[in-house]
């Protein structure tokens, strides 16, 4: 889960900005936040923009929003945001490359070549049209799932889709959404990385044991030098990074934000970190662990963006028939892996059935024999809140599991979870795949509303 900003420190002190670092450090993020993500709304996305501003970024600002301005061009495809008049961030639409915030220097020129999707080898999960439920209480458990709360915090569903067997059984999308309309994953983009790691494996490029391949960790002398990609999954680094976990006044001062709105090289920020506990031996989660994964990827995948979106649709997107994919990198061409992947919610599901299938994608292993397994395998010190390798889980026990479990969620359940509600939930007991995407406000992500969502639909549908 990828939790974002809450600029309530800010409020206190717009006069200061001038003449405070951090406080302009902190107005930096977020109107690197504002230029961003609507940037990726109205380009990427390409939903009305004032509305997702509305929904999905105003209630980020409260009580400051009144400071904070934005302006769309749409002739040169950029996004202007100002906080106070004072502080201004640019993002710009970069095609398939998707947004990025502007700093300098700006990012090498890059061409970026589509060549046609390879076939999928995963078959059709669906025909051309929404998929109606045929049975009344899958429709009733999709008219639940989005119900409108009478005051906020609202939860603002998007779109659901139902998957059994390898089938979308239910499926609907709020006005404005559709089966085509590419959404914001938040942190459920880690899981993607989980995935791209997860080949590099399979190929015998990478090993998640033993020292990560980081160049500026190689001394053996450093103590960096012991953490591995297994560390960097499992958010067990011990990297002093922030946190990307709660949100709180001090978000906006946070390392890990900073990094994602006020960094060109994002990688070469996390790696600079300095170790706050013995790696493997304290649970953080923190953006900065995936975005070192990135840089991984992405040296392996070739060491620019045209070569490692290559890798992944090659290897990933294609072959699972995601056709609605923009992963956003940084200026250098990193994946930002933490959090910045847009696809359609078709498209999520079918990177769920991947995992549902144990890696395996229409006869062709994906990912290694025993991937999924040890994706979904919890993380010790993380039963608070059930993380495993890239992913949430219901498995090992902890008060996160059974929370989600009392709610109606399986046991054997793990998923891709982004903030503001973002889900692929996976129930291998079940054959059956979840996916919800929104901008809820609600406690814990609106995990009540998906866990019942999850559980009227098994309810629905006996085992098969």
């Amino acid at each position: 889960m990828h939790r974002s900003i809450s600029f309530l420190l800010l409020g206190s002190a717009p006069i200061l900005l001038s003449g405070c670092g951090s406080l302009d450090r902190a107005a930096s993020v977020a109107t690197g936040f504002v230029s961003h993500q609507l940037c990726s709304a109205a380009f990427v996305s390409q939903v009305e923009p004032e509305q997702f501003y509305r929904e999905a970024i105003a209630p980020s600002l409260a009580p400051v929003g009144f400071l904070v301005s934005h302006r769309i061009d749409r002739e040169h495809a950029e996004v202007t945001a100002s906080f106070a008049g004072m502080v201004q961030s640019r993002a710009a639409y970069r095609g398939p490359l998707g947004c990025l915030v502007l700093h300098d220097p700006p990012p090498a020129a890059e061409e970026i070549v589509r060549t046609p999707a390879a076939p999928s080898v995963l078959p059709s999960i669906a025909g051309p049209g929404v998929v109606e439920p045929d049975d009344p209480a899958l429709k009733d458990a999709l008219d639940r799932a989005f119900e409108e709360q009478a005051a906020p915090p609202y939860r603002w569903t998007k779109a659901v889709v139902v998957v059994r067997d390898g089938r979308i059984v239910a499926e609907r999308y709020a006005p404005g959404y559709g089966i085509d309309t590419p959404v914001i994953g938040w942190s459920v983009t880690k899981s993607v990385t989980n995935a791209l790691i997860g080949i590099l494996v399979r190929q015998h490029k990478l090993s998640v044991g033993g020292p990560a391949p980081i160049a500026a960790w190689s001394d053996p002398g450093d103590p960096r030098h012991a953490i591995s990609i297994d560390n960097l999954l499992r958010m067990n680094s011990g990297l002093d990074i922030g946190q990307s976990l709660t949100s709180s006044a001090s978000d906006a001062f946070d390392p890990s934000a900073y990094m994602l709105f006020g960094e060109r090289d994002m990688a070469a920020f996390a790696e600079r970190a300095t170790l706050k506990a013995a790696p493997g031996t304290e649970w953080t989660y923190t953006n900065g662990n995936t975005l070192l994964l990135s840089k991984i990827i992405r040296d392996n995948a070739g060491g620019n963006a045209a070569s490692v979106l290559a890798f992944a649709r090659r290897e990933l997107f294609d072959k699972l028939g995601m056709q609605h994919v923009t992963l956003e990198v940084d200026a250098v061409g990193t994946p930002v892996g933490s959090s910045h992947m847009l696809a359609s919610p078709r498209d999520w599901a079918r990177f769920g059935l991947l995992y549902l299938n144990d890696g395996v994608a229409g006869g062709e292993r994906i990912l290694p024999e025993g991937w999924v397994d040890y994706s979904a395998a919890q993380t010790a010190g993380s039963g608070q809140f059930g993380y495993a390798a890239g992913f949430w889980t219901n498995r090992g026990g902890g008060d996160g599991a059974q929370y989600r479990i009392s709610h109606g969620m399986p046991a054997d359940a793990f998923m891709a979870r982004g903030s503001y509600g973002q889900y692929v939930i996976i129930v291998p007991s079940r054959r059956l795949v979840v996916a919800r995407f929104g901008s809820a406000r609600t406690p814990r992500d609106d995990m009540d509303t998906v866990a019942r969502l999850v559980s009227d639909v098994i309810a629905a549908m006996p085992p098969s």
